[in-house]
C-alpha cells in the first residue's frame, strides 16, 4: 500500500505483518526541496537505512547545516548513520551561495562512532560548493563509513585535508568526477587517511594542490 510521510512524499510500505522488513527497506521519492531531503534522511536514519529516489534534474540547495557534526564539524544534510542510498539523475546537492560553511555529507561509522553504521551510495547525484573550513572533506568526509558513487562527482569544496573528499575506510569510485577542489594542507581532490580507495574510470584533476594524497605509507590514489 501506499502512505504519504512527513516530507510529503510517496512512501511505498509493505503490509502491517511485515512492518519491521519494512521499516529496514525504507524508500521515498524526495520533492526537490531542502526539507524534503533533510526530512528524507532523517527518516532513512530512524528506519535503520533506506533507498532514496531524488527529483531528477532537481538542485537540492542547502541553505543551512543540519548536523552539527557528529566526529567532524557541521554538515549540510543529517549526517549518515545507517546504509543510505540516494539516486538521481543529473540531480546536485549544492552549498547555497552565501550560506555559512559546512561540508555537505558526513558518513559516520563504528571506528569513529561504534553505535553508527553509515554506508553511503550515490548514483547521478552531483556534490559541489561545500566548505569544511579548517575541518576535513568539503564535499564528503568518510568518518568510518563507506561510500560508493557511481556517475556523479564532487566538485568546487574545499576543507583542510581532502577538499572534495575525505576518506579513512573505504571509498568506491565508478565513472564519476572529482574536479575544481581545493585543500589548504593537502589533497584538493581526494585525500585517504586510511582504508581503501578505488577509482574505476573516474577523472580526478583540476584539484589545488594536487589531485589525490595520502597519509604515509600510504601512496595518493591517483
Amino acid at each position: 500500500m501506499f502512505g504519504t510521510g512527513a516530507v510529503g512524499a510517496l512512501i511505498l510500505t509493505a503490509p502491517a505483518a511485515h512492518a519491521q522488513t519494512a521499516r529496514a527497506a525504507y524508500t521515498v521519492i524526495v520533492p526537490c526541496s531542502e526539507t524534503a531531503l533533510v526530512s528524507a534522511v532523517n527518516a532513512a536514519n530512524a528506519a535503520g537505512g533506506g533507498a532514496l529516489i531524488l527529483a531528477p534534474f532537481c538542485t537540492y540547495s542547502l541553505t543551512s547545516a543540519h548536523s552539527s557534526g557528529g566526529a567532524g564539524g557541521p554538515a549540510g544534510l543529517p549526517n549518515i548513520t545507517t546504509p543510505v542510498t540516494m539516486t538521481g539523475l543529473a540531480t546536485q546537492i549544492t552549498r547555497a551561495p552565501g550560506a555559512a560553511a559546512f561540508r555537505i555529507i558526513e558518513v559516520d561509522g563504528p571506528s569513529h562512532l561504534p553505535a553508527d553504521n553509515g554506508q553511503l551510495a550515490l548514483t547521478a547525484v552531483a556534490i559541489s560548493n561545500g566548505d569544511a573550513g579548517f575541518g576535513v572533506g568539503g564535499g564528503i568526509a568518510n568518518l568510518g563509513g563507506s561510500v560508493v558513487l557511481i556517475g556523479g562527482g564532487v566538485s568546487n569544496s574545499r576543507a583542510s585535508f581532502g577538499g572534495g573528499i575525505y576518506t579513512d575506510t573505504a571509498l568506491t569510485m565508478t565513472t564519476s568526477s572529482v574536479t575544481g577542489n581545493t585543500a589548504t594542507v593537502d589533497g584538493g581532490g581526494i585525500y585517504q587517511n586510511a582504508g581503501s580507495v578505488a577509482l574505476v574510470g573516474t577523472n580526478a584533476s583540476g584539484n589545488t594542490p594536487d589531485n589525490c594524497a595520502a597519509t604515509p605509507p600510504l601512496t595518493a590514489p591517483c
